[in-house]
């Protein structure tokens, strides 16, 4: 169980790393150099003030929809990541049978189970690292979606319904969201999976969202309101997706 959970806290210790490093006190402008404030910082900045500009100065509107352009420019890379949990779902029982034959803890069998496990995954076209791709693409745009919104003096200085977007809630009530969303994403994608039901899944289904509860009480609103969209896009995301497959499923049948 530490070897699956210590790549989770290896990501969020140099998640909490960076954002405290790389120029966070200086504001990002056309002026700012490096790769990471050309490339990842200021484009965010750009877009987000341009949407926002465009739409009256409402800066919280703008993260809407910038989060909505990065959610849906990931979506093929998320469909895929669905498809390959589902057919991950569809060869837990034959993985159950390979750990029941291979069930010795001697090197040899287990290295013969691993393997048997990996002719499997080949031969089903599953990909067991797959479900790490999003979560490590995501993060350095999140990373930078925080420092777009902390060097950004228009999008700190402005609030949004009732929270000011450089600030933390005051009232909690967005981490609060954000944590339940997250709880509802996960648990939805896991719904069906009899790999949902072990331990280390069950325990992530809970740290995950607390985790997010914690970050999104200490850093701004505006990331908090981030994690929130994201959240319900990938709610409905992962509904759509499970509902056209059952109904392909049944079609199937008939």
């Amino acid at each position: 169980m530490k070897k699956r959970l210590l790549p989770l806290f290896m990501i969020v210790g140099l998640t909490a790393l960076l954002t405290g490093c790389m120029e966070i006190d200086q504001p990002i402008t056309t002026d700012s150099e490096g790769i990471w404030n050309s490339y990842f910082v200021y484009p965010l900045s750009w877009l987000i003030t341009a949407i926002a500009q465009w739409s009256g100065d409402n800066y919280g509107l703008g993260i809407v929809l910038v989060t909505l352009i990065i959610r849906f420019a990931l979506l093929p890379l998320m469909i895929k990541q669905t498809k390959n949990t589902k057919k991950m779902q569809e060869i837990q029982p034959e993985m159950l049978k390979l750990k029941e034959k291979y069930s010795s803890k001697d090197a040899q069998t287990q290295q013969k189970l691993q393997q048997e496990t990996m002719a499997m995954f080949q031969k089903n076209g599953v990909n067991p690292l797959a479900g790490c791709f999003p979560l490590l693409i995501q993060m350095p745009i999140l990373i930078a979606f925080y420092h777009a919104i902390v060097r950004t003096t228009e999008i700190s200085n402005h609030n949004f319904l009732w929270f000011d977007l450089g600030e933390r809630d005051p009232f909690f009530i967005l981490p609060l969201v954000a944590g339940v969303t997250t709880y509802l994403q996960q648990k939805i994608m896991m719904a069906g999976n009899p790999a949902g039901m072990n331990p280390q899944m069950q325990m992530m289904l809970y740290l995950m969202p607390v985790m997010i509860v914690v970050f999104a009480i200490t850093f701004p609103s505006a990331l908090s309101l981030y994690w929130v969209v994201g959240n319900i896009f990938m709610i409905v995301q992962t509904l759509i997706i499970n509902g056209t497959g059952s109904k392909k499923v049944d079609q199937s049948v008939q």
